[in-house]
């Protein structure tokens, strides 16, 4: 009887030690991805960040043009490569919203990325003449994956970069990795893309802080427009006010037209962009930048689960914003 109590109370220790260890917590992974940081939370019994990291570690070996044997570095090469599911899940996408926008997001503008300084390589001085000459090799339509699952390119010239989407692609892959662990409440930011499913650890939809472009004397600075409640839904902002260089003494931002081979000049600063994930969220974020406001609200209309919020200037010099309805929902009241 003393054996049978004794074997008990090990039982019932070892079982409480077990509910311990699997006693869900919020983890809090950062780091750095695609030359920008990574910001993920997630409630779960133990730490994925090995796990997260061999992801990330995936995802470059395939889509970042900075690596030299990345297989994008390697179509861009005309090499032979065996396309894995990360080029293929973001250059389908691509090509959709490519086709969707009429050319305003093209993954083909690398060699335009290039010119302008803001890519891989680059060029001592931008002409129109050496703009031209890009764009010879430059479109959508030049380039395909053909029925064997190679690429199949018009010109050997054409070069890609996924930089305008890979990001978003990227935050997907890993709130997948969550949801296949059963994760029901995380939040994945990479460099401003965000997937946001569930509450945070106070019990609470996720709080994203919108911010708006200042300019003043010392240039550029930010302040926030509003803090939006997000619960299940990819949140992507596209902005040309960070990441620019200054060209001939004059400010050149990172968004280019692919149409033109020059950096837009639209009306929109920033575009925030939600939608079911953010590999789409992303994309469109960068065409809306390119088309402009009347364009986008035009095209978004088209695309279903498609919100979005923009920040500009008006004439005046005075800051605006216009907002689809369903962008509302995020809205704290």
């Amino acid at each position: 009887m003393r054996l049978c109590k004794c074997l008990t109370l090990v039982f019932f220790s070892l079982l409480m030690m077990s509910c311990e260890e699997r006693k869900k917590t919020f983890h809090h992974e950062i780091g750095e991805m695609f030359t920008t940081y990574f910001n993920i939370r997630y409630e779960y019994h133990r730490s994925l960040r090995e796990e997260i990291l061999a992801e990330f570690e995936k995802i470059n070996n395939s889509v970042n043009p900075f690596r030299p044997n990345s297989i994008i570095s390697k179509v861009n090469r005309n090499e032979p490569v065996e396309l894995d599911s990360f080029f293929v899940n973001v250059f389908n996408k691509a090509m959709e919203v490519a086709y969707l926008s009429n050319g305003a997001f093209d993954i083909t503008v690398s060699p335009l990325i290039n010119a302008w300084g803001f890519g891989f390589q680059q060029y001592d001085h931008v002409t129109p003449e050496l703009i031209d000459s890009l764009r010879q090799f430059v479109g959508f339509d030049k380039i395909r994956i053909d029925a064997q699952g190679n690429i199949e390119k018009d010109d050997p010239r054409v070069q890609l970069n996924m930089s305008a989407i890979a990001k978003g692609y990227a935050a997907d892959v890993i709130a997948n990795l969550l949801r296949s662990h059963q994760i029901e409440n995380f939040m994945v930011e990479i460099g401003g893309d965000l997937v946001a499913q569930g509450v945070g650890a106070h019990g609470n939809c996720w709080r994203i802080e919108l911010i708006k472009p200042i300019f003043d004397a010392t240039g550029i600075v930010t302040v926030r427009d509003r803090v939006i409640s997000v619960c299940n839904a990819a949140i992507v902002t596209s902005g040309n006010y960070r990441n620019f260089r200054i060209i001939d003494g004059r400010k050149v931002g990172h968004t280019l037209d692919p149409r033109t081979g020059f950096p837009t000049e639209q009306d929109i600063l920033s575009a925030t962009v939600a939608a079911q994930n953010a590999i789409t969220a992303d994309a469109y974020a960068t065409a809306f930048m390119v088309l402009g406001i009347e364009k986008s609200r035009e095209l978004a209309r088209t695309i279903p689960g498609l919100d979005y919020y923009f920040t500009f200037l008006n004439p005046d010099g005075s800051f605006g914003v216009v907002y689809s309805e369903g962008f509302q929902r995020f809205f704290i009241q």
